[in-house]
């Protein structure tokens, strides 16, 4: 029996980290950063991967405050995987993602990875991590 993949998805107002799981989703791995040009696009490109790719569950990052609680960040990305859940058919679940931008940039810094192109990577690693953490809790 196949399984179907995991997403993951560091949502951002410029721009969207976007991980995919192996085929036993047990790995996530970086697969790209989307340049976020408005939602009806980002919904439109990430439909298109989860088809493609198989997907049935997207993990994304929920931004809570330091004491846990939501704000207006949450609400937005909430909305936004509601949105991608109606418009794709697939379970959208959030993962607390305090502290994944930080992680992502320690990653990148103890590679090795130049001050420049941290930046480019860092929100596809985010997204890794918000992936990895979903799927070890199954």
């Amino acid at each position: 029996m196949q399984k179907h993949r995991k997403m993951g998805i560091d949502y951002g107002d410029k721009r969207i980290g976007i991980a995919l799981s192996d085929a036993l989703c047990i790995i996530s791995s970086p697969y790209e950063v989307y340049q976020n040009r408005g939602q009806e696009d980002a919904l439109k490109h990430i439909d298109k991967l989860i088809k493609d790719f198989d997907v049935d569950v997207v993990a994304m990052g929920l931004p809570l405050n330091m004491d846990g609680t939501e704000g207006e960040r949450a609400i937005l990305h909430r909305e936004f995987g509601e949105k991608l859940a109606t418009l794709s058919g697939v379970k959208v679940v959030y993962i607390d993602e305090r502290l994944t931008s930080a992680e992502a940039e320690e990653i990148l810094i103890s590679s090795g990875v130049r001050r420049e192109k941290r930046k480019e990577l860092i929100d596809k690693i985010s997204a890794q991590i918000i992936l990895q953490t979903y799927m070890n809790n199954l």
